[in-house]
């Protein structure tokens, strides 16, 4: 029995053909990285005519831009993290965010951004803009603290380590520890940057706002290591 012939060309449909093109370029740059994915690649999976993805979406950056979505909705999460007790504000935010990076699917997006930005200036600017600005900045102001932008740095600091060390690198026992010993653990280190006693800061302006530094050495100090919480409600 003849099989019938496959379909080339556009599909039928252009919200379908959008669809198809973001669904293949979001895996695509979470298992290649932004460098090593390509707009003839990502055509070539989804099947469809390589003009058609430059048409939806542009650039290939201004692609990752459009099929990167947030695994965690960004006020909920300011919420969580500052509506409990001071004292064990690091451990909540641990605990979202090893929530978040032990499941695979919450996961596949922020590797795909961490990747991107270790490749591609802008890709790096848009993720650690929207990062800070929108997330670990607020975090420290709603806990009132002072230089929010250095804390919010060092915050982010642990984060990304911890993804790139865990996640993507596989760095063992890291890797495989159970992740409560984990949350705990990048809590106490957390919870110091959040709301501890720094060693240096960087000066402030007329205007409150935190300066850049250039990196310098910072003595370590070990807080006492806060209790566990439960994992936040979904």
């Amino acid at each position: 029995m003849k099989r019938p012939a496959k379909r080339t060309g556009r599909r039928p449909g252009p919200n379908t053909t959008r669809s198809l093109i973001e669904e293949t370029a979001r895996k695509q740059f979470a298992q290649l990285g932004y460098d090593r994915t390509s707009m003839r690649q990502i055509a070539l999976e989804a099947e469809v005519d390589p003009t058609l993805v430059s048409h939806y979406f542009g650039t290939k950056l201004d692609l990752f831009i459009a099929v990167v979505e947030l695994p965690i909705d960004p006020g909920a999460l300011i919420d969580h993290v500052t509506s409990g007790e001071r004292d064990s504000a690091g451990v909540r935010l641990a605990t979202v965010v090893l929530d978040v990076l032990d499941d695979e699917v919450r996961r596949r997006p922020i590797v795909g951004m961490i990747r991107a930005a270790t490749s591609e200036p802008e890709a790096a600017r848009l993720v650690r803009e929207f990062l800070t600005r929108n997330i670990v900045i607020p975090i420290a102001e709603h806990l009132d603290t002072d230089h929010a932008d250095y804390r919010a740095g060092l915050v982010m600091s642990q984060i990304v380590g911890l993804t790139l060390a865990r996640y993507i690198i596989g760095v063992e026992p890291l890797a495989s520890h159970p992740r409560e010993l984990v949350a705990a653990d990048l809590g106490a280190t957390l919870q110091r940057y959040l709301l501890g006693d720094l060693s240096h800061t960087p000066p402030i302006d007329q205007k409150g706002a935190d300066h850049e530094l250039a990196p310098h050495r910072v003595r370590h100090v070990l807080p006492a290591r806060p209790a566990i919480v439960g994992h936040p409600a979904s």
